[in-house]
């Protein structure tokens, strides 16, 4: 992969000569040595039949070549005793890098990664390492080329003739970023082929995170899944309902758990924080908001025991609720009105799925509707046109989100679409990074490839309509999804007849003009086509009156039974290479992910780790099985992650501390049986959010003093069992809105 031989080469070469140099104190006997003719200079043959008398260089005449070519800087074809008196000089600073080039004292590897950089690594680096330098670079290698070992991570680590490949935490030092940019000739990665700049993005951005690498031993071993052994795994479990611990002076069910683990370590918790503290860190945590001084005052004049119950109760009512606790659920959304990615188009109906989230919280709308909806809105039956919008809109949430509209081929663009819908939904529901095994099994989890073109296969068969309109960057428009009559408010205001008909004029303009574009110039056809089609995207969001459409951003099942033919001798089944399915359809396997080397086909279905069985009907997506899947009461993750959330966001630490993975590569829960209890009774509560946070919040272990306690902390340093209430940062929106609103200026 790396094109290291000749640089590498040259650069050891160099070394092993200057060394041969710098052993003979008087380099002037080592020339007249080699100065056979006694002429007072080195021919190339006299150079090389110096080298040959012996040295690493022996047998490498071509490296000794390129050594004498570097030295001979006038190209005269010979070499004075000045010239060659450079050769030390030449190894010093070109022949040992590591000599070179001075490693900054932060150059760390990152031997502790987070669960998300080792998913990071098994999603963005390893396929590439496998698919384009494994040949060239691993113990399967006919000729290893450089020495240079990329197959395990202690050869990447190690490097190889030439010396490091990467200097951890900075890319723009490593050599591996270097030849994969394509900047210097001498040093390409691939030597044929220049990776996409996305692929080069992921590796600086591994590089700059320490290169974490969790592949151990000397070559990669093959990984088998056990789907039996892997429901083993307490994640996997059904929740159980563990009987409340008996502790004196607990106050809830939540603060018997936490007591009975600290009385376990021997640890006292502290007493409750004062109430202009509890006051203020409630409203923060409900709203974003500080309190208000009547508020403050009004709580420290009401004795009552209910006093507190009275705050929380006002503030779960309050409009500020939804857009505090629906902005928590936005960030896992991946929520942008912009697509984001090589270029960066409007999303024009976006603000419709951030009010929905709002609204839900708002109202709170049992989290399994909210979960059905979100995956599957437009086919669940609805009563009336505006519930009928609500759902439409809800599916916002497998339109949103990043979208690479420059990609010229259909088939990359619909797997990367449906890869990252898998991500996005396997993480935000359950916890789980199923989207690692897009190119093979997962390695933590018993999730193997198969399983993920089985979920594939349902988001390839959704049509997902997010309203970018076609422009010379954006070649991957779509529609939008028509919302019924009289179920949402308008999006934009009515056009006026004049400003229709300065549209018109201005397309029938540009049509006048790309007419007499000559053939020679593309690139401004394109430019102007463009032009036209964003100026028809604002007619067609009006009806022939002016009066703006109602669209929505949303996904909808593809036409069952119609099916594209293979554009390329890879198509297999529905499946083209140039472009996607046109219907419903089962995903075929793809080798490493490469839209050229589809396999045998997965039928569409769900993670057989915890899903026994699966019914999906031919003429249908199986979406709304899916939702019904994960927002089952039987799905051992979606409580549980949920609640875990929630914990998260009050504590500032999850009872899972990887909130986003619960699989083996996160960090296993510090209270699992309190888990199960919040789960379970989540619940039972009709999967109420409110009702789970109420509950939360009036606990005593919520609050507590935040103050630090020596003992306590030598034997909890993370608090992790909460003997107090670990200190938070204001996050951003919190702190500008309580700058705002302290000052009177907040609307």
């Amino acid at each position: 992969m790396l094109r290291l031989l000749t640089s590498a080469a040259f650069f050891l070469g160099a070394v092993a000569f200057a060394q041969l140099a710098s052993a003979q104190p008087d380099t002037a006997r080592l020339f007249k040595k080699g100065d056979t003719n006694r002429d007072g200079k080195l021919s190339r043959d006299e150079f090389l039949k110096l080298v040959d008398k012996g040295g690493k260089l022996k047998d490498r005449p071509f490296v000794a070549r390129k050594v004498f070519e570097k030295l001979d800087t006038n190209n005269k074809g010979f070499l004075t005793p000045e010239q060659f008196q450079k050769l030390s000089e030449l190894g010093q600073n070109k022949g040992n890098p590591k000599a070179k080039q001075v490693v900054p004292k932060d150059s760390r590897f990152n031997d502790t990664p987070t669960a998300a950089q080792l998913a990071f690594f098994e999603k963005k680096i390893r396929p590439v390492l496998v698919d384009k330098c494994a040949k060239c670079h691993s113990a399967e290698s006919d000729k290893v080329k450089g020495e240079l070992y990329l197959d395990t991570r202690a050869g990447i680590r190690k490097g190889g003739e030439s010396g490091a490949v990467i200097v951890p935490g900075h890319p723009e030092l490593s050599p591996l970023i270097k030849a994969i940019r394509f900047k210097d000739e001498s040093l390409k990665m691939p030597p044929k082929e220049k990776l996409p700049d996305s692929v080069i993005e992921d590796f600086e951005a591994w590089v700059k995170m320490g290169a974490p690498d969790p592949r151990d031993g000397n070559r990669a071993a093959k990984h088998e899944i056990d789907i039996a052994k892997g429901r083993q795994f307490w994640a996997f479990q059904p929740a159980k309902r563990h009987p409340v611990p008996q502790v004196p002076n607990a106050k809830s069910p939540i603060d018997a758990f936490l007591l009975d683990a600290l009385a376990k370590k021997g640890i006292a918790p502290l007493g409750p924080a004062d109430k202009r503290t509890l006051i203020r860190r409630v409203s923060f945590d409900l709203m974003g908001l500080p309190p208000s001084p009547d508020e403050v005052e009004a709580f420290l004049a009401d004795g009552s025991t209910a006093a507190f119950e009275k705050v929380v109760d006002r503030l779960l009512a309050s409009p500020r609720f939804g857009e505090r606790w629906g902005r928590h659920w936005l960030d896992l959304a991946r929520y942008a009105e912009t697509t984001g990615k090589t270029v960066n188009f409007n999303f024009p109906q976006a603000w419709r799925y951030r009010d929905y989230v709002i609204h839900a919280f708002n109202v709170d709308k049992p989290f399994d509707q909210f979960v059905k909806e979100q995956l599957a809105g437009d086919l669940m039956p609805s009563l009336d046109s505006k519930k009928k919008a609500e759902r439409i809109i809800a599916t916002g949430f497998l339109a949103i989100g990043p979208k690479a509209l420059n990609e010229r081929n259909g088939l990359q663009f619909e797997l990367d679409l449906a890869d990252e819908q898998i991500d996005v939904t396997t993480q935000a529901f359950l916890g789980i990074t199923a989207a690692c095994a897009r190119c093979h099994d997962h390695k933590f989890d018993p999730i193997p490839q198969k399983d993920y073109y089985a979920l594939a296969g349902i988001f390839r068969s959704t049509e997902t309509c997010y309203g970018t309109a076609r422009f010379i960057n954006a070649q991957r428009p779509t529609p939008l999804i028509p919302l019924p009559p009289g179920g949402a408010i308008a999006a934009v205001e009515k056009l006026s007849d004049a400003a229709r008909k300065r549209i018109e004029n201005q397309i029938a303009t540009l049509q006048e003009r790309v007419k007499n574009v000559k053939p020679d110039q593309p690139v401004q056809r394109v430019v102007i086509n463009g032009q036209i089609s964003l100026l028809r995207s604002r007619l067609d969001g009006c009806d022939s009156s002016g009066n703006p459409k109602l669209m929505a951003m949303g996904a909808r099942d593809k036409p069952a039974g119609r099916f594209g033919p293979p554009k390329a001798p890879f198509g297999k089944g529905p499946f083209g290479f140039s472009g996607g399915t046109r219907g419903i359809a089962d995903s075929p396997i793809y080798t490493r992910g490469e839209v050229d080397k589809p396999g045998e086909i997965a039928p569409r279905g769900f993670l057989q780790v915890m899903a026994s069985s699966t019914k999906i009907r031919a003429n249908e997506s199986g979406r709304l099985e899916l939702a019904n899947w994960i927002a089952s009461r039987n799905n051992p993750l979606t409580a549980r992650v949920m609640a875990n959330r929630v914990w998260q966001h009050l504590f500032g630490r999850g009872i899972v501390p990887t909130p986003d993975n619960f699989g083996a590569a996160g960090q296993p829960p510090t209270n699992a049986a309190l888990l199960d209890w919040l789960a379970l009774t989540f619940i039972d509560d009709g999967w109420s959010v409110k009702k789970l946070i109420r509950r939360v919040v009036l606990s005593e272990a919520y609050r507590r003093d935040s103050r630090s306690e020596p003992r306590c902390f030598e034997a909890d340093p993370e608090n992790a069992l909460l003997w107090r209430m670990t200190p938070r940062r204001l996050d951003a929106e919190a702190l500008r809105d309580a700058t705002l609103a302290t000052s009177g200026l907040l609307e």
